[in-house]
């Protein structure tokens, strides 16, 4: 008989050092000879990715080894930041300088591109013996760096401009006969979702001088793959859906460009990062193919027969076909029953799929909550999440108490989520809080249309869903409508914000180094995403009034509950100015918060310690908030007005700001330490101080509390002087 407890106080096995081993990152793996190499992040290792390769036997090692790190700033974001030769020699663009350099196992880095400052470089492939790679360079009173396709001599020669053209370039492919090369372009204003070129051109004499565009313009193709010398397949979204299909280009033209069995689902995404693959082909003519429908499936598609089947491995979110080789695929993906991990899969025998790397189990099947595919209905139409019921073998709630839910939103904000084993929902699903993901307006995986509702209407469509999501679990008896509180980064932290100042849905908040202020994300942001906000908002300036209207800085005064800000010291998307600025306005009008800056953390947290901290924050922080006990991480200090709460064994006192009051209010630091706090169980819960001399009575009045009368405090005062911080005493 399971123990009866509050939920949220659940005793669980699941740790945050457990959560961050088992939350793997990869970019990317191949096939090398008879050995399956692979990138993978080492938070441990201050968040580097090192290459690592798996021998016949199975033995694991690092090719890379610190301090080396794989990683691009191509477009900020990176991605393809290693490949490899067929013969083993590993290319790799180091993190530190951004230059490409080769290394043979057990052998020394030889640097294979200039040092050129500005220069960096992304989406490394090796294809028919070339190495090619796009080049992002900084140009002196430009507006926008100069990028190019390059091919980089292996043996030290340099790289060599094949094509530019464009504001961005991506995905080159070269025909098996070396002579034709196929690749992605687009340019400001649009983003790689809204339209790209995809471009077909001779390579003489080492340049591109000019080229045909076979597809895209008014849809977003993607993965140009060469079957043969005049057969190119790719991904293209023209009918609303991205769908694959295989094209004649011959050098006079291309010709019967046709769909590759249509359906209702995209192979094909946003494309944030180089080398990202949705599909690969076989050497018999078959096709491995990712298709979205809220979750990930991997099929087999026979062009021949138009036979379609799953492959039948558990792949439902964050699906990538990374490599093919003969009949076999490596796959990257998450499952319902597994954290993301990297598979090797024969196709004709997927049920001997071998994982190689990631995958962990956090716990026991009976700890990992079962995603459930949600639709309700919002003010813009039908909205889509994931909802991770609290789950425990050994403890459930009490039949008259409903769970506090945890509403994730995802970033981008043209991104998306599947059902997946998470390991992170699960830390809080086994301490007694729900958790649904939410795929608002505007996210990818289920078409074009649903993908442009957010387009001029961010801050709009993606608040309204995400407050409609939560109001239907609450609506549904499944979740506490007075506990529900919201988390999200990047774009997902705007949507927090927003949500939180244009309603009363939420009882607090979470922003990991979220957006507040728009117009300050399009002067500060860079370059990839400098017109990004002209589909999402509007373009500047005619649209000034609209950025100023939706962002949560200007209605800063209309923040009423907790919210818990995380944010990296080096993050050059959203500065650390941005959440500051958005601290200081919760501590200008007494609004309790934490503010946690990590040092030598971007945009998105690398590092173990950052990671597990931050997850501890988040629990201590829900405890204080919704008032259950979070034993078994450390207290999370909130500041209200200039002064920290901090928890004690007896409850809470209040300690006046060391750095803001001491200097200025003699005697209230050392005075504070013996009054108590008296906390009410509303959601949104008013905070009293017992008054105390003369020091402490002004430091109060200067973080915002005011005396009340004895008629409106709780019994435990005992006839006290007492002091309220709003918000007041009915919660409002």
């Amino acid at each position: 008989m399971p123990t009866t407890l509050p939920y949220g106080s659940w005793p669980s096995p699941l740790t945050a050092s457990a959560v961050t081993a088992a939350s793997s990152r990869f970019d990317g793996a191949r096939y090398v000879g008879a050995e399956i190499w692979w990138a993978e992040g080492v938070p441990a290792e201050g968040g580097r990715t090192t290459v690592r390769r798996r021998r016949a036997d199975g033995t694991v090692e690092d090719l890379l080894a610190a301090p080396w790190s794989a990683r691009s700033r191509v477009h900020e974001y990176g991605g393809g930041a290693w490949t490899a030769s067929d013969d083993g020699v590993l290319f790799f663009v180091d993190g530190a300088d951004q230059r490409v350099r080769s290394i043979r196992p057990g052998g020394t880095a030889v640097t294979l591109t200039p040092p050129q400052p500005g220069d960096a470089y992304g989406g490394l492939t090796w294809q028919h013996g070339m190495l090619l790679a796009v080049r992002e360079r900084e140009v002196l009173g430009a507006s926008v760096p100069a990028r190019a396709i390059v091919r980089i001599d292996p043996d030290g020669g340099g790289p060599v401009e094949l094509v530019a053209g464009s504001d961005f370039l991506a995905q080159p492919a070269l025909s098996p006969d070396g002579r034709r090369l196929a690749w992605v372009a687009w340019d400001h204003p649009a983003m790689p979702w809204d339209r790209t070129r995809l471009r077909v051109g001779p390579i003489e004499a080492d340049a591109i001088e000019s080229w045909s565009e076979v597809a895209g313009g008014a849809s977003a193709a993607l993965q140009p793959v060469w079957t043969d010398d005049e057969t190119l397949l790719y991904t293209d979204d023209r009918d609303g859906r991205w769908n694959l299909r295989r094209l004649q280009s011959t050098p006079d033209g291309p010709t019967d460009d046709i769909a590759v069995a249509p359906a209702d689902a995209d192979t094909g995404g946003a494309l944030w990062v180089l080398g990202t693959r949705w599909f690969a082909a076989l050497e018999d003519g078959r096709i491995v193919a990712v298709r979205t429908n809220g979750g990930d499936e991997v099929v087999v598609i026979d062009p021949a027969t138009g036979d379609v089947h799953p492959l039948g491995i558990d792949a439902t979110a964050s699906a990538s076909i990374e490599h093919a080789r003969g009949g076999r695929v490596l796959i990257t993906a998450a499952g319902r029953t597994t954290t993301l991990g990297l598979w090797d899969v024969d196709v004709d025998a997927p049920e001997d799929a071998r994982l190689i790397a990631g995958g962990a189990a956090v716990a026991g099947a009976e700890w990992v909550p079962v995603a459930r595919a949600i639709t309700v209905d919002g003010p813009h139409g039908e909205v889509h999440a994931f909802a991770y019921p609290p789950t425990n073998p050994d403890v459930s709630g009490a039949d008259d108490e409903l769970p506090p839910y945890l509403v994730w939103v995802h970033g981008g904000p043209t991104s998306h989520v599947g059902p997946s084993a998470s390991a992170k929902a699960a830390y809080f699903t086994s301490r007694g809080i729900g958790v649904l993901d939410v795929n608002y307006g505007g996210s990818t995986g289920y078409g074009r249309a649903y993908r442009e509702r957010l387009r001029g209407q961010w801050g709009v469509v993606d608040v309204d869903d995400v407050i409609a999501a939560a109001s239907g679990i609450a609506d549904a008896g499944l979740a506490d409508p007075g506990r529900l509180a919201i988390e999200g980064g990047s774009a997902g932290g705007w949507t927090v914000l927003a949500a939180l100042v244009q309603s009363e849905t939420f009882a607090a908040g979470v922003s990991r180094y979220g957006v507040g202020d728009a117009r300050a994300l399009a002067a500060d942001t860079h370059d990839f995403e400098a017109r990004y906000l002209d589909g999402l908002i509007g373009p500047l300036p005619d649209a000034e009034d609209v950025y100023v209207a939706r962002s949560p800085l200007t209605r800063s005064d209309r923040f009423r509950v907790p919210l818990l800000i995380l944010q990296g010291a080096e993050d050059r998307v959203v500065p650390p100015a941005q959440s500051e600025a958005i601290r200081d306005a919760l501590r200008d009008h007494g609004v309790p918060h934490a503010y946690v800056l990590y040092a030598g953390e971007g945009h998105g947290f690398r590092r173990r310690e950052t990671a597990i901290h931050a997850l501890e924050s988040e629990l201590a922080f829900l405890g204080q908030v919704f008032g259950f006990e979070t034993p078994d991480v450390p207290p999370l200090g909130l500041t209200i007005g200039r002064l920290s709460v901090a928890d004690t064994a007896v409850g809470r006192e209040i300690v006046a700001d060391a750095d803001a009051d001491a200097d200025a209010h003699p005697g209230a630091y050392d005075a504070a330490r013996d009054i108590g706090l008296v906390v009410s169980r509303e959601p949104v819960r008013p905070l009293f101080a017992r008054g105390g001399d003369d020091a402490w009575t002004s430091a109060l009045q200067s973080a915002g509390f005011t005396p009340v009368g004895p008629e409106d405090l709780p019994a435990e005062a005992g006839g006290d002087t007492y002091y309220v911080l709003p918000p007041t005493l009915d919660g409002a």
